[in-house]
């Protein structure tokens, strides 16, 4: 009772595993990215200016997670649903007057705002889909009618983001697996539905194997919705050609997986040091997609394991979350948020270190970014909101009694 006193005349509610795990991340992050933005510093001449951005958008995402941790979580449904709408429109206009980055047209500048929809859309459409599989329901769990609402809710947005982000909508076919599966959907449908897609991913890379470089040559040069297939090729197939000798490997040919593994390959088990990476000057993303390989560099095995450790924790507390909620649209949503964060985060790793193909996607928290950071905080105050206001299953006790 007294904790419970305490915690009522304080400004920060909500789970404190959640709240430690963030603060830590948006540490590491300050640390790294200062580091690993040195190439940016080189072309710009301005020494603090990444690190002066980078650090007002992390303070300006831990008030924005502070701001969403009071909102009673049931106003999320409202929310979520308006955001579907408004992030397909958004969708359907960056395919027709997106702004490219590394030739992927992905954002879409108002004014001096500039952001990403496909971010926007994945709130939107994990907070939509609980919102239907938590209302629509049968004695058996959730019904077929609020899977097929959902199924097909999510399959246009997949479809909208696949040709500029094929990175993001695989992410996103795994969380409404993830989010379908908790939502206990019939197992028939969840058996269907996987065996659907694996054959989906094998047909992908057959084609992939299949395409001529001829072909891949003339879409590369074209404006239109195949131009990026080349791209996706490359990566599935990884056809870079690798000699014998290895002193005449040249590194420029795929420069973010070479220094990648460099930099992990010499972090000698302890690290360097914070602020000591050597290959951050020759990573084009090292404050971005690759920051993880420059954590591994910078701070060993022991930061490797850190970072895997936080987002682990995040799941393990979000699961603690769900499982006291009384209500479902609550368990649902904090079980979506996370699994959201954590399999970004494991892609990204997985990627660092030479597990995975390049995708293009931010570790969470930790990487540099605008809308992605962002969204990423508000999945915070969302996960924190539901841990301070949804209402809980009351806990029964050895002598019988309800304790709330």
């Amino acid at each position: 009772m007294k904790l419970d006193n305490l915690r009522n005349k304080t400004l920060i509610h909500g789970d404190l595993g959640i709240w430690a795990v963030f603060l830590i991340l948006c540490a590491i992050s300050l640390i790294e990215v200062y580091s690993a933005s040195s190439r940016m510093t080189f072309g710009s001449g301005a020494y603090w200016g990444p690190i002066m951005q980078h650090g007002a958008f992390m303070l300006m995402g831990i008030f924005i997670a502070w701001l969403v941790h009071f909102i009673p979580c049931n106003y999320f449904k409202l929310f979520c649903t308006i955001g579907m709408f408004l992030s397909i429109f958004l969708l359907i206009a960056v395919l027709a007057i997106g702004q490219k980055t590394n030739d992927a047209g992905r954002w879409i500048q108002i004014g001096f705002i500039r952001f990403q929809p496909s971010e926007i859309a994945k709130l939107s459409l994990v907070g939509f889909s609980c919102f239907i599989l938590s209302s629509l329901r049968d004695e058996k769990g959730a019904s077929p009618i609020g899977f097929k609402i959902v199924a097909i809710t999510a399959f246009i947005t997949i479809l909208l983001i696949l040709t500029e982000n094929a990175s993001t909508a695989f992410i996103i076919a795994l969380v409404m697996f993830g989010i379908c599966f908790y939502a206990q959907i019939r197992k028939k449908i969840l058996i269907g539905a996987l065996c659907l897609g694996m054959f989906g991913i094998g047909s992908i890379f057959a084609i992939a194997h299949s395409i001529p470089e001829e072909t891949l040559e003339t879409w590369s040069m074209s404006s239109g919705p195949l131009h990026r297939v080349p791209t996706w090729v490359h990566r599935i197939t990884d056809k870079q050609e690798r000699p014998e000798d290895p002193h005449k490997y040249n590194p420029q040919e795929n420069p973010q997986k070479a220094y990648a593994k460099v930099a992990i390959a010499t972090s000698n088990i302890i690290g360097r040091g914070p602020g000591n990476s050597r290959q951050r000057d020759f990573i084009p993303q090292a404050f971005s997609d690759f920051i993880y390989a420059i954590v591994i560099e910078e701070l060993g095995l022991f930061g490797a394991i850190l970072v895997l450790s936080l987002y682990l924790v995040l799941m393990y507390r979000s699961m603690c979350i769900a499982r006291k909620c009384k209500a479902l649209f609550p368990s649902y949503l904090v079980m979506g948020l996370a699994l959201m964060i954590v399999v970004q985060a494991m892609m990204n790793m997985a990627v660092a270190v030479g597990a995975f193909p390049v995708t293009g996607q931010p570790l969470p928290l930790v990487s540099r970014g605008g809308t992605s950071l962002f969204i990423t905080c508000i999945y915070i105050g969302m996960i924190l909101s539901v841990s301070h206001t949804a209402k809980r299953k009351p806990v029964v006790l050895d002598s019988g009694l309800e304790s709330k």
